[in-house]
């Protein structure tokens, strides 16, 4: 038996339907939100930036069909490292491709984690008013540190972990679209400037950045696909979970912009660099109905939201270089699976270290490196890869295929 066959049989499959949502969810709906509605507000400057959560929607719907169809086909730790390598040949391309993805990743996985260390570290501010940036920098590292002790054990507790984060989540969003909808003033929410719909150059350059910034947000959806060889029966529990969280979360985001604008005036908060409130603009939306009090209550429950994320991030990342280890694309340290608890510990401790290395960036700096380097080689190389495995190899079961195909490949690229 391979090396690859032996470490995956090494692995347990846990991750049902309802698992597998909550890992795409818990990753999708950290700390983002939360953090970038500022930004995205910022793009166009002012409520019309929300269409950038629509235009991001069909962009990661159609790639949400890619990683479905990969990932029923091609079930297996490792993602999108296992695509590239099998669509573009093993002897052939795939190496290269290969090679350049996990290198890629090294970066690009953490710096997403990073991200949301920075989100926790930013609403923390809120509780502790005199946290300057040495302060968050530590703050940012010890929930690095918790993050890696947490996922330090077999798949089996952490499933149960991911569904109890999973719930705080929900009740976080929860709270603030109910609170949203109780107080909503929409003259507040839709309060257009001047020429907000102009079409102009200028225009489609602020939905561009307004688009990136959604997409940024809408990020995991494909989370479990990094866990296949954990995942019960994965060609119908991926594809479903995919477009279950990418719909639920789509709503709540929308939701959640909603109600947040139409309590505090999107004024207060734009231009994000220049607005302190910028930083923890949901805790600010909690004090003006409920006072600092039950505010400062709230921005823990953010706070929970936040490592929810960064917990999910890592379980799946993990399982990236220890895939491409088992295939002989990266050093054969990361292969290794513990003997007791059965996951992968080296991975998980070097790419938990590199993220907090990364967190001591700042937030707009980690979002475009990091959209940068995942949609160069990772994105459009999976949209290759379906074109690809459906020429050659044709016999290839396939529980999902890409519905309208080929052009949700063509609204992905």
């Amino acid at each position: 038996m391979s090396q690859a066959g032996t470490q995956a049989t090494a692995l347990t499959r846990r991750f049902g339907t309802v698992h597998a949502t909550a890992l795409n969810m818990i990753n999708m709906m950290g700390i983002g939100p939360f953090i970038t509605i500022p930004l995205l507000m910022s793009a166009l400057g002012g409520p019309q930036a929300m269409l950038g959560w629509i235009v991001a929607l069909a962009l990661v719907l159609a790639d949400g069909m890619v990683w479905s169809e990969l990932g029923a086909a091609l079930p297996g730790s490792g993602g999108s490292f296992r695509y590239l390598v099998e669509a573009y040949g093993p002897a052939r391309y795939g190496r290269l491709v290969g090679f350049l993805f996990i290198w890629q990743f090294i970066l690009s996985g953490p710096l997403e984690i990073a991200s949301g260390y920075i989100g926790f570290a930013k609403y923390t501010g809120y509780i502790w008013t005199g946290l300057d940036a040495r302060g968050a920098l530590a703050i940012a590292a010890a929930v690095g540190v918790v993050n890696v002790a947490l996922l330090y054990r077999r798949i089996t507790s952490v499933a149960a972990i991911t569904v109890s984060l999973w719930v705080g989540t929900l009740l976080t969003m929860a709270a603030v679209v109910a609170t949203g909808a109780l107080h909503f003033d929409p003259r507040r929410a839709f309060d257009f400037p001047p020429h907000s719909f102009g079409f102009s150059l200028g225009f489609l350059v602020g939905l561009g950045a307004a688009s990136r910034i959604g997409v940024y947000d809408y990020l995991g959806y494909y989370n479990v696909c990094y866990i296949g060889d954990e995942v019960r029966e994965p060609g119908r529990v991926i594809p479903r979970s995919i477009l279950i969280s990418t719909i639920t979360v789509a709503a709540i985001y929308i939701a959640v912009n909603l109600s947040v604008i139409g309590v505090v005036p999107w004024r207060e908060f734009v231009p994000a660099h220049e607005r302190p409130a910028s930083d923890f603009v949901v805790s600010v939306f909690m004090q003006r109905i409920y006072g600092p009090k039950v505010a400062a209550w709230f921005t823990l429950l953010i706070l929970w939201t936040a490592f929810s994320s960064v917990f999910a991030l890592l379980l799946g990342y993990s399982r990236i270089p220890y895939a491409a280890a088992t295939e002989g694309y990266f050093f054969k340290a990361f292969a290794r699976v513990h003997p007791t608890e059965h996951f992968p510990h080296v991975s998980l401790v070097v790419l938990g270290a590199i993220a907090i290395v990364c967190s001591t960036f700042s937030l707009g700096a980690v979002i475009d490196a990091l959209l940068v380097t995942r949609i160069v080689v990772q994105f459009i190389g999976q949209v290759g890869a379906v074109a690809l495995l459906r020429r050659r190899r044709p016999d290839l079961p396939r529980p999902y295929r890409i519905w309208l195909y080929p052009l949700p490949l063509g609204i992905a690229l």
